[in-house]
């Protein structure tokens, strides 16, 4: 059966999905393939009852919820395909009871922490120091993904404007206003790479020590080491920043729809979670200053 192969090939060329994202639709697939071939002795298309099975037997494993419910997704996706081809008529996931999910608030670091350190610890004026603060900072100030971060190039910052032109998920194009100290540590930051990599002609904007393009484990590993001096929570990675930058921007008073355009993200319903964020702050609040709140 060709149908696998070109769903794939719409998520690529139609879709433009990630190579990241292609993987894991690949890999819940496979796995799905797999389970009915070792257990069931056949090969299925997606089927009520055969999902209910691998579900069980997944859950059972010790998958997570969280883990079970994007394996699902992946079929449901899968299945629409098929539909539209007219492969099927229904979608079989719609009838499995899905795992229930605990809801876990985005993780955060306080405004005035992040911002003491950033002001107040010395990363060093060779050029390993000043991208990894700027780095930092831009992560910070804006938000962006670890991916976007990483295809950053020499023009997306727009100096005139202030502004940073940032590619997206599914090569969605966004525009995200920075300030003046931001651009000076990026105008800083651009003479030193000039002046260390004089013959190199890569237009990435972050390099490595060689002049290679950075790439995702580099920068996990440097926001980890330098949230290590920030809080003391466990999860210590780009997307803490994204949402410190997103929980910030919601308790000073920013309208819902600008935070979802400045994140980039396609609906509201991805960033009403940071909602939560702010209700359990005002909830803290109140029991510690409310007379009647014990």
């Amino acid at each position: 059966m060709m149908y696998k192969e070109n769903f794939i090939s719409y998520l690529r060329f139609e879709k433009r999905y990630s190579d990241h994202t292609i993987l894991a639709y690949e890999n819940d697939l496979d796995q799905y393939d797999q389970y009915c071939s070792e257990f069931h002795g056949i090969k299925s298309l997606p089927d009520s009852r055969l999902i209910r099975f691998w579900m069980i037997s997944m859950i059972e494993s010790g998958l997570s919820n969280r883990s079970a419910h994007r394996k699902l997704s992946s079929l449901r996706s899968y299945s629409k395909f098929l539909i539209k081809k007219g492969v099927i008529k229904n979608n079989p996931v719609d009838v499995v009871i899905k795992p229930k999910l605990r809801k876990n608030l985005p993780v955060f670091v306080e405004n005035e922490d992040i911002n003491n350190f950033l002001n107040q610890h010395d990363f060093g004026d060779d050029f390993s120091g000043k991208r990894n603060k700027l780095i930092i900072e831009i992560f910070f100030q804006t938000g962006i993904r670890r991916a976007e971060l990483i295809n950053l190039n020499l023009n997306s910052f727009n100096f005139p404007l202030r502004q940073l032109r940032v590619i997206g998920k599914r090569n969605k194009e966004r525009i995200i206003p920075v300030t003046d100290e931001l651009l000076s540590m990026v105008y800083s930051y651009l003479s030193l790479r000039k002046e260390t990599f004089q013959d190199i002609e890569t237009q990435f904007l972050f390099l490595t020590k060689k002049g290679k393009q950075v790439y995702p484990r580099m920068i996990y590993s440097i926001v980890n080491k330098y949230l290590n001096f920030v809080t003391t929570q466990e999860k210590k990675s780009p997307h803490v920043l994204r949402h410190s930058f997103a929980t910030h921007l919601l308790n000073k008073g920013a309208e819902l729809n600008a935070i979802k355009e400045l994140l980039g993200h396609s609906n509201l319903a991805a960033t009403q979670i940071y909602t939560h964020n702010s209700f359990e702050k005002l909830k803290s609040i109140y029991h510690k200053a409310h007379p009647r709140a014990d």
